[in-house]
């Protein structure tokens, strides 16, 4: 009966610190309310309204590599290639390892007709992601990759 007592009490003593620990974590910070229509937008595809509210949140917060990788990816799905790539340049000077910024950075370069480039992003990738180069982001730039080398491999009377 009494080694059943202690490990009863054992166990609730590491459920209790479990409980704990998991209450200190960090909690995550909540969403601006730009960035979470800027997100909204870009789920609907309505990346102009996106441009709007990311703009804004990117002023309002300047340091968010976030905000400013989704305003990226909402200036080159408008072909503003140009800004697009002023924002994805600015959330890796943030965060140098932000991998959906080396993911949409290597897709515009795609878009310039520049796979050297985007490359050198999967390169980027292949070190930055866990498990041996294997994340969303990697495996979704190396397809795109391949893709880009199957359709410029075409005679252009075949695209």
């Amino acid at each position: 009966m009494k080694s059943l007592f202690t490990a009863i009490t054992l166990v609730l003593g590491l459920v209790f610190m479990q409980a704990q620990a998991f209450a200190a974590l960090p909690k995550a910070k909540p969403e601006s309310p730009n960035v979470a229509a800027g997100r909204e937008a870009m789920e609907a595809k309505d990346f102009k309204s996106a441009v709007g509210n990311l703009a804004k949140a990117v002023l309002e917060n300047p340091n968010d590599a976030d905000a400013h990788v989704m305003l990226g990816y909402s200036y080159r799905k408008l072909g503003s290639f140009d800004k697009s790539m002023e924002h994805y340049q600015k959330a890796l000077k943030i965060d140098s390892s932000h991998r959906s910024a080396h993911e949409y950075l290597g897709e515009l370069y795609l878009e310039m007709h520049q796979p050297a480039n985007a490359e050198e992003q999967l390169q980027v990738l292949k070190k930055a992601c866990p498990f041996f180069g294997k994340c969303a982001e990697y495996d979704d730039l190396k397809e795109a990759i391949n893709k880009y080398r199957t359709n410029t491999s075409r005679s252009p009377a075949e695209l």
